[in-house]
């Protein structure tokens, strides 16, 4: 692998981790896993596994560690669906939305490995592209982040076939995580339902970029379409209002198709501090989030 792509793997993992231990710091219990009253099962011990969790009886008998395991523990199943289409490349450094969305599922994916949790990654733009299939082991984040790197944004965006084909990659239900900008998105709602129907709980982050929310933009401008070869030169002023008002009823009417659907839907500046983003989500998902149809 080059030296520059190791690096950039590398300072993903970095921010990944500043920003889930950052997140962590002052919690008391996991913001994925409930303790459920229904035990499963025992496993070995792994280093940094909570000490109350140990079942000092099996010690004594066996002279082993075993932690008690219960079945929401090792039933979630973390998915990062990351959208890879060819508007997701707006933006330069930080505030590029295709490397935005990857720090969230770089974060997403550290956290629910950091707490023994399977998690994997699937891209795609028309239909799925590249994946990693959901596994807890210690070399899994490492394979998330060299794929997360290795993927540009390109293409367009059909996801009533991405949602279909996702359910035959991930037959067992478990978190779906959606990260993308939903533009040029086909049959969204249906896709969504699609993921529903399979039993999987499903979250969005709507990742959009500050021109795209404020539209700053004044002068003769010439505007280019990322997934088509359309070009549009006006004067910006005059289509603002217009604009600023489609993007508002296409908020809301997505916020409001997630609430029927029962999806958590997330709005995501690319300008906003990922720590902050994070807490944004999980606030509410302190204990292990029920699977619901």
């Amino acid at each position: 692998m080059r030296p520059e792509v190791t690096q950039r793997i590398r300072r993903l993992e970095l921010t990944a981790r500043r920003v889930v231990e950052g997140f962590l710091s002052g919690m008391h219990r996991s913001p994925y896993f409930g303790q459920s009253i229904e035990f499963l099962q025992h496993r070995q011990y792994h280093p940094g596994d909570e000490i109350r969790h140990i079942d000092w009886k099996v010690y004594a008998r066996q002279d082993r560690l075993h932690v008690k395991q219960y079945e929401e523990e090792t039933n979630l199943r973390l998915t990062l669906l990351v959208d890879r289409s060819a508007s997701m490349a707006y933006g330069d450094g930080e505030s590029n939305k295709f490397d935005f969305s990857a720090s969230i599922a770089a974060s997403l994916a550290y956290l629910a490995l950091r707490q023994k949790d399977a998690c994997g990654l699937i891209t795609f733009d028309t239909e799925v592209g590249a994946s990693v299939p959901a596994k807890s082991n210690q070399q899994q984040l490492a394979r998330i982040l060299s794929l997360l790197e290795d993927v540009g944004a390109d293409g367009r965006t059909e996801f009533v076939r991405v949602a279909k084909q996702v359910g035959q990659l991930i037959p067992r239900r478990g978190l779906v995580v959606i990260i993308s900008d939903l533009l040029g998105v086909d049959s969204l709602v249906e896709g969504l339902r699609v993921l529903r129907s399979r039993g999987h709980d499903v979250a969005l982050f709507h990742v959009l970029h500050n021109d795209e929310i404020d539209f700053p933009f004044s002068g003769s401008t010439r505007f280019e379409a990322l997934e088509s070869d359309d070009l549009l030169n006006c004067n910006p002023r005059a289509l603002r209002e217009g604009y600023l008002q489609a993007l508002d009823d296409f908020l809301t009417s997505t916020r409001r198709a997630c609430g029927r659907l029962s999806i958590d839907y997330v709005q995501v500046r690319t300008s906003e501090p990922l720590d902050a983003l994070l807490a944004k989500f999980l606030s509410h998902r302190i204990s292990l989030p029920k699977l619901r149809r």
